[in-house]
């Protein structure tokens, strides 16, 4: 369009050109021709009165020839004393254009002739106006056609020009068709143009089409670059700067479940079990240090592994993805873990820090089934010590019939458990050193589904604790234990049960439970309640109330995984428990262990000075047994000394 009025303005400034031009031409002729017309006028005048005296011109005809202002415009004759023996004005008004000229020009002029004996003078001006409506038509004549000249190629010229831009954008548009093909097959833009019927008028274009294509490159690299940043502060912790839950599920999904190449590793689910205590007591910025510091410990182990990976999947919980990593490998992961979380809780004075539940995974395992089987582990590793562990192995996954259980299956299999009473008492004998021990037998809990497949009582009572049900299993548990005491007639021999720190701490369940008790008195003074010692430090008002009730109706307390916690023995000279058993991890290779052994024999020593039996547990060896008994410990229990048997 702004061709199309350029051409326009250069066709008027030709046409005012060619019009000023023409006009030039037709005012310099239209000058000659009144000048030749003036001549000739001059020259008859001049012959005329050479051949005529004064006395022979009849000023009469004379007047009548000129009077109508045809030939002259104005005639004035004068005798040889200058006067004026006749005078005709006939004067005229020349077309505008050719007064214009006249003026410019001064073309026409008054003549003067005088005869050759002197005494007739003659002083006359032409008539132009046949001249001038000559010019005036000429230059109208010269206007209209370069006029004509100027707009004809201006009406060609715009359906030129449309016909022009049509062709121009159907060529741009194969143009950009072929454009777009081309990016995607490997083929150049030259090569596919020259296969096309485009190939002479697009080939002008193929600089500016290549140009296009670096910039547009340059700019989809900018956006992928910017998305990916984007993506990255999306997919970020803003408390720790690691990938959050998107971002997990993201790499899983892409690295280990869609991954082409056989993949296999140990995935760990870490989750922080003061936070929320943290937050409510010391306020969230503490809180945050908290995430933080156990942040820094994970990434701290993990970044021993290969391509290991860390994430922050909510607000207490953190996974981390161990790549290549057998099982058997992650248990050392695990024990790291847990050392240096012991440490950071000695340093910040907590109750515990964080526990952690690992699997394995494989090619094609899908996410949310791993997640299930992993905070079943989770569970399990929150019913162990403080920060404890817990592998969740294959032969788990094939074997036991909660493996996969999401919260929803576990309590409906918890209910019905409950429901139909499909409880498994077995017993294990602790063994007293001593002839003066008063040791018990430990009545442990076998839970089974409507098949009578035994399920896994780690896994139920965890599974139990989280769903807020532990006090209606423990309620089942006694009341079971108590009727099959009844019914075999056990009047001699003593029983412990275990009650959850939930139950324990629930005054409603303490209130049943002594109601229940008083009932059994003959019973009750042969029963002894164990309780975890991490249960018990988790609110000590709560636990002093349960034991006191406990030693009120005549039954005892154990205090059990005792040395895993930080209590003091302040704490028990307050609770006055009855027993307190050790836990199992210092019994394992105590043999060899000369620091376990001198924490034990310390722990005797101490509580015998208060009146506090101790018990060792998990004693699988003879050598285990035989320095448990240099340590002067009261009483063993293991497999090595009873496997559990049915009562």
């Amino acid at each position: 369009m702004a061709g199309f009025k350029k051409l326009i303005f250069i066709q008027l400034l030709s046409w005012l050109l060619f019009a000023s031009v023409g006009g030039y031409f037709i005012a310099a002729a239209f000058d000659g021709a009144a000048s030749n017309a003036q001549k000739k006028a001059q020259l008859v005048v001049s012959n005329y009165i050479n051949s005529h005296s004064i006395s022979e011109i009849n000023p009469e005809k004379i007047q009548r020839a000129l009077a109508d202002g045809n030939t002259f415009s104005s005639f004035i004759l004068r005798d040889y004393d200058g006067k004026e023996v006749i005078n005709i004005q006939s004067p005229i008004q020349l077309p505008a254009f050719a007064k214009f000229v006249e003026s410019r020009f001064n073309s026409i002029r008054p003549q003067f002739a005088v005869n050759s004996a002197a005494d007739i003078k003659v002083e006359f001006t032409i008539n132009a106006v046949s001249l001038a409506s000559l010019l005036q038509q000429a230059l109208f004549i010269v206007i209209l056609i370069s006029g004509i000249v100027a707009i004809i190629p201006v009406i060609f010229m715009k359906a030129m020009f449309k016909r022009l831009n049509r062709n121009i954008s159907m060529t741009v548009a194969e143009v950009i068709d072929v454009y777009i093909n081309q990016n995607q097959v490997e083929a150049g833009l030259e090569t596919a143009i020259d296969n096309s019927k485009i190939k002479r008028l697009g080939a002008d274009l193929i600089p500016s089409f290549n140009r296009l294509s670096h910039f547009l490159q340059s700019k989809h690299d900018d956006i992928e670059n910017a998305a990916h940043s984007i993506k990255q502060e999306a997919y970020k912790d803003v408390v720790t700067e690691l990938g959050n839950r998107n971002m997990f599920v993201e790499y899983y999904e892409k690295n280990i479940e869609s991954s082409e190449k056989s993949t296999f590793g140990s995935l760990a689910m870490i989750r922080c079990s003061e936070l929320q205590s943290i937050n409510q007591t010391r306020g969230y910025q503490r809180g945050d240090e908290y995430i933080k510091a156990v942040a820094d410990i994970i990434k701290h182990i993990s970044g021993t592994y290969t391509d290991s990976k860390v994430f922050r999947l909510n607000s207490s919980d953190f996974a981390v993805v161990l790549p290549n990593v057998p099982l058997k490998e992650s248990e050392r992961f695990g024990d790291n873990l847990q050392s240096r979380f012991t440490q950071y809780q000695q340093n910040q004075e907590l109750s515990s820090v964080a526990n952690t539940g690992i699997v394995g995974y494989e090619k094609g395992k899908p996410l949310g089934e791993l997640l299930s089987i992993v905070d079943n582990a989770m569970s399990m590793a929150q019913s162990k010590q403080t920060n404890a562990w817990h592998v969740q192995r294959e032969t788990d996954l094939v074997n036991n019939v909660s493996a996969g259980f999401g919260n929803q299956n576990w309590r409906k299999v918890i209910n019905e458990v409950i429901e139909a009473e499909r409880v498994h008492l077995v017993m294990q004998n602790i063994m007293p050193i001593g002839k003066s021990i008063k040791a018990y037998a430990e009545i442990q809990v076998r839970f089974k589904t409507a098949e009578n497949q035994v399920l896994p009582t780690a896994s139920f009572l965890a599974m139990a604790e989280k769903l807020d049900m532990a006090i209606e299993i423990d309620r089942l548990i006694i009341d079971t234990s108590l009727e099959k005491i009844k019914s075999r007639n056990f009047s001699e021999k003593y029983f412990g049960l275990n009650v959850t720190a939930s139950s324990a701490h629930n005054d409603q369940f303490v209130i049943w439970l002594e109601r229940r008790l008083l009932k059994e008195t003959n019973i009750a003074s042969k029963l002894v309640f164990e309780v975890s010692e991490f249960g018990l430090q988790q609110n000590i008002k709560a636990s002093k109330r349960f034991i006191d009730m406990i030693h009120r109706v005549g039954a005892r307390i154990t205090v059990e995984r005792f040395g895993v916690g930080l209590t003091s023995f302040k704490f028990f000279r307050d609770l006055k428990p009855d027993f307190i058993k050790m836990d199992a991890s210092y019994t394992r290779g105590l043999e060899e262990d000369k620091n376990n052994q001198y924490f034990m024999r310390l722990m005797v020593d101490l509580a015998h000075r208060i009146g506090v039996s101790v018990f060792a547990e998990g004693v699988e060896s003879q050598e285990e047994k035989h320095i448990v008994e240099t340590l002067c410990l009261d009483g063993v229990q293991g497999y090595y000394i009873e496997k559990p048997k049915d009562i």
